[in-house]
C-alpha cells in the first residue's frame, strides 16, 4: 500500500470499508492460538456422598456450636429441644436461625420442641401439620 492509502484510511477518506478491512488484516500482528484442551480435573463439590442426618437432643446451650458445626460440614440436623429449658431452647433456635441463614439452608419445625436444619444441598419438600393438642393426637391416632 501506498502512503497516500495510508493516510485515507487513517482519515476515513476512503468510503469504501473493504479497504480498511483489508488494511487491517494486511498489518495485523499475527497471533498463536492455543489449542483448547478438556480438563480432566473433577471438583470435589460435585462429588456425590451420601447424605447424612444428624440426630441431636441438647442439654446445654453451648452444645448449639455442634449443631452449627454439623450444618456448616453439609449435613442434615434434627434437633429434639424436649429436654432443655425454655429459655435456652430459644436460644438455640435463635442461634441455629442465623446459622441456617448465613449458610443459605432452611430450618423448619416438624413437631414439639423438634426441628429439622439443612444445609444448602439438601431440599426438604411437604410440610407436618402441628396438631391442636396431645388429648386429640392420642384418640384419633388409632
Amino acid at each position: 500500500m501506498s502512503i497516500k492509502s495510508k493516510f485515507k484510511t487513517f482519515f476515513f477518506l476512503d468510503d469504501d470499508y473493504a479497504e480498511e478491512e483489508e488494511y487491517e488484516e494486511e498489518y495485523e500482528p499475527e497471533k498463536k492460538h492455543k489449542p483448547v484442551q478438556k480438563q480432566n480435573v473433577v471438583s470435589l463439590q460435585s462429588i456425590q456422598q451420601s447424605s447424612k442426618v444428624i440426630l441431636i437432643e441438647p442439654r446445654v446451650y453451648a452444645e448449639a456450636q455442634d449443631i452449627a458445626d454439623e450444618l456448616r460440614n453439609r449435613k442434615a440436623v434434627v434437633v429434639n429441644l424436649q429436654r432443655i429449658e425454655h429459655d435456652q431452647a430459644r436460644r438455640i433456635v435463635d442461634f441455629l436461625s442465623g446459622t441456617v441463614y448465613a449458610i443459605g439452608g432452611d430450618i423448619q419445625k416438624i413437631g414439639t420442641d423438634i426441628f429439622l436444619c439443612t444445609p444448602d444441598n439438601i431440599e426438604v419438600t411437604g410440610s407436618i401439620s402441628e396438631l391442636l393438642s396431645d388429648k386429640e393426637f392420642e384418640h384419633s391416632r388409632w
